[in-house]
């Protein structure tokens, strides 16, 4: 199996700003409750065209995230085809290897897997995400003294291998999700954008 994917990703959780994950560290408050969202601008998965759609985790981290273990749920944009769902999540599952396995065998529980509809908007560095009614962000980033984006690079974790990622906060960060046990409602709290290119 191969893919070509490029891409934005979306991510906030309730850790302060910057969210020590990054860095090896554990989470601010000892577990990490985190929607991850990444947008298929374009790209194939055996050739099979997934432009277009997002895929996106609402997870709990039970402590360092580098030891695993999440706990999560998987929800794949409602505009996907039955095929595009198929290919996607078999990329996000770790089937198909590459740089997003890595990240697929974090997970030590999927308590659903759902197709939902998807909002993921980014606008000159600010950005919305929800999915569904249960999970909603709003996300701004920071910006250094020439006034472009901060980078984060050369990371020990990232949930876009090989990729930097924008720093910034969420100025609203809601998550409710009863399988799981998160029930966010939170503001100015941790926050990252960032585009990817992944290759398998």
């Amino acid at each position: 199996m191969s893919y070509h994917l490029e891409g934005r990703l979306l991510e906030v959780c309730n850790c302060n700003v910057l969210c020590p994950c990054w860095i090896g560290e554990d989470p601010d408050n000892g577990t990490c409750d985190t929607i991850v969202a990444w947008r298929i601008d374009k790209g194939t998965v055996d050739g099979l065209d997934v432009g277009g759609n997002t895929i996106a985790a609402v997870a709990h981290v039970p402590g360092n995230i580098l030891e695993g273990n999440w706990t999560a749920a998987i929800y794949v944009d409602d505009n996907a085809s039955k095929e595009q769902e198929e290919a996607l999540l078999k990329v996000y599952t770790g089937q198909a290897g590459g740089p997003i396995a890595d990240l697929a065998k974090l997970i030590g529980t999927v308590v659903s897997v759902e197709r939902a509809p998807i909002g993921f908007h980014v606008n000159e560095g600010s950005g919305k995400l929800s999915i569904g009614s249960d999970y909603y962000a709003e996300l701004e980033p920071y910006r250094g003294a020439t006034g472009g984006q901060t980078v984060l690079s050369d990371t020990v974790f990232s949930t876009v291998p090989g990729a930097p990622v924008f720093v910034g906060k969420a100025p609203v960060y809601r998550s409710k999700n009863a399988a799981i046990g998160i029930d966010v409602d939170i503001k100015n709290h941790n926050a990252l954008q960032s585009t990817f290119v992944f290759d398998a």
